[in-house]
């Protein structure tokens, strides 16, 4: 090894947060990590709620895999902890399995995120970073709040202790409508001061952490009132100190049938990591190394799997928090896990007195949070067809469970681009006031009389081929003059395979039989498959052109020939 490759490996090890470090940002990071804190401690209890784990496994996600995303991770904002969707995806996987809450339970939850830091190596050793692309924005919008909406329904026999034991969607909400008559007025009022103090927390000011205040006044209320005593359940004893160190009690077999959910898992945790790494690395012009990101998810995953806790994630919201809070690198992160830290060594008493309500009310916002109105009704106002997709993610994610959800959501985003490619968008190149524009392909357009120039925008293969056919034989029916030349512009197909190689072989040739000239423009992306089809010995070498302009041209100067001869 040179010296040089030695220094870069070196370099490499180099933790992102000690590179050009600036002494100014050190208290502006301590306060983004307290912050941070103040306002994910809270809602990392309330995902414990949603994973079926102890309470304290929540601030466990908020120690060891931040420390390791901190110093390995290439991204200076990203933070990693417990997050929603993987929370449900982990519970839905486990339902049936083991008992929530049991020591068999939180044994699988953590061999499920030793699971997934495999998934996560093998990502990055085989740079797999391109399955983020199998997650489209619009159904992972739909399947966010899809898990939003199942949250947000699963949390309200808590909030209001209704006991409830059937299983499914439609089964629980029978339940839970039939038990309304014996809502228990102190939950219901415990409840909804939780709720009443988050908003207005939030309404006031934006960065104030209205979780922790509402978890702060609901403990102090029931300790110093004896709310027990009147039927409130309450969290109760938590475990004091640092994680238990070792390897769950778990068996090869218990991994291997956790593989479905430590897919999805994978997937969810993929998709949201690389885009809110992405989104921040962009918005301060910084580099971002995802492979990189990849090892240190993993180790992430892997240290909470060895530390009693369950699967982490990179959070957009967590991440937000910090940039809101004006922190500018990882060390905003490992001041929130010395808070973590401290209060687990000093103050896990405090939580005891910890209402069920209030969690519930908690995990109840969390989900509220998932279900994004505002980027449904964008998807709405751009495309029916793409806030269909949406919708249905959504209902499925609902009605068939989360697991079942993601995988929804890949199917999903692979068929509406399929649908796409399909039935692609075509168009007219129009003159209009002296210049060329593409317009909406329909019956009687003309490019100008006797010519037409006509744009496929997608790949021609197999599937669409027969479309692309029928679409130019009724734009050349229909023109509003016979059509004279027609010249196919393939500035937005990048290939053409086999069958429809042949397919425009055949078509060519019968307008050419129908004596119309066929030109080409714009084919240099698949001139050689145009070669290969024998399209090209087909068209006259003159008819190729580079760009539009000069096949105008070409058709003007064969119409004044044409008008001079006798």
């Amino acid at each position: 090894m040179t010296d040089s490759s030695k220094g870069k490996t070196a370099r490499w090890w180099v933790p992102q947060v000690v590179r050009g470090y600036q002494r100014s940002w050190l208290g502006t990071d301590i306060l983004a990590g307290i912050t941070l804190a103040a306002i994910s401690i809270p809602e990392c209890m309330g995902y414990t709620k949603i994973a079926g784990t102890p309470v304290v496994t929540g601030l466990y996600t908020m120690l060891l895999p931040v420390v390791a995303f901190a110093l390995l991770g290439s991204s200076r904002h990203l933070v990693v902890g417990a997050d929603s969707a993987t929370a449900a995806i982990l519970f839905s996987g486990l339902v049936g399995v083991a008992q929530p809450y049991s020591d068999r339970w939180l044994a699988l939850a953590s061999t499920s995120a030793l699971v997934t830091a495999v998934f996560l190596l093998l990502a990055a050793i085989l740079r797999l970073g391109f399955l983020t692309d199998f997650l489209s924005r619009t159904v992972l919008v739909g399947f966010l709040s899809g898990v939003g909406v199942s949250l947000m329904i699963g949390q309200l026999p808590d909030m209001l202790n209704i006991p409830i034991h059937a299983s499914g969607f439609i089964p629980r909400l029978a339940a839970f409508c039939q038990g309304l008559s014996h809502t228990d007025a102190p939950a219901l009022g415990m409840s909804a001061a939780v709720l009443i103090i988050i908003f207005l927390a939030e309404k006031l000011s934006p960065k104030a952490p209205g979780a922790l205040i509402a978890v702060v006044l609901s403990i102090v209320v029931t300790w110093v009132f004896h709310l027990e005593e009147h039927g409130i359940t309450v969290v109760g004893a938590v475990h004091a100190g640092l994680p238990r160190m070792g390897l769950p009690q778990a068996s090869l077999r218990d991994a291997l049938g956790l593989l479905p959910i430590c897919a999805s898992m994978f997937l969810v945790i993929l998709a949201q990591s690389a885009a809110t790494a992405r989104s921040f690395a962009q918005k301060y012009a910084e580099p971002l190394d995802e492979n990189r990101d990849l090892i240190a998810l993993c180790a992430a995953n892997a240290l909470a799997g060895v530390s009693n806790t369950f699967v982490v994630n990179g959070s957009p919201t967590k991440t937000a928090i910090v940039d809101a809070a004006g922190g500018r690198t990882q060390v905003a992160h490992l001041t929130t896990a010395g808070m973590v830290l401290a209060m687990l060594l000093f103050a896990t008493a405090l939580i005891r007195p910890l209402p069920i309500a209030a969690l519930a009310s908690i995990v109840f916002v969390i989900g509220a949070r998932l279900v994004n109105l505002r980027a449904l009704r964008e998807i709405y106002q751009f495309r029916r067809r793409t806030f269909a997709v949406a919708l249905l993610t959504l209902l499925f994610v609902v009605f068939f469970g989360i697991q079942r959800g993601i995988l929804m959501a890949v199917a999903m985003s692979i068929l509406d681009h399929l649908e796409q490619e399909y039935h692609p968008r075509d168009v007219i190149i129009m003159l209009q006031e002296g210049q060329l524009k593409p317009a909406r392909a329909r019956k009687g357009l003309e490019t100008e009389p006797g010519l037409l120039i006509y744009r496929f925008q997608a790949p021609l293969f197999f599937a669409n081929v027969d479309y692309f056919v029928e679409q130019i034989h009724k734009m050349v029916a229909a023109a509003a003059h016979p059509v004279q030349w027609l010249v196919l512009d393939f500035v937005s197909m990048s290939d053409i395979d086999y069958t429809a190689g042949l397919t425009l072989h055949v078509t060519v040739k019968q307008f050419q039989d129908m004596g119309i000239t066929v030109g080409c423009v714009n084919a240099d992306d698949v001139r050689d498959q145009l070669d290969r089809f024998g399209i090209t010995s087909r068209i006259d070498s003159k008819h190729f052109f580079d760009w539009l302009q000069p096949a105008l041209d070409a058709f003007h100067a064969h119409q004044d020939a044409a008008s001079e001869k006798p």
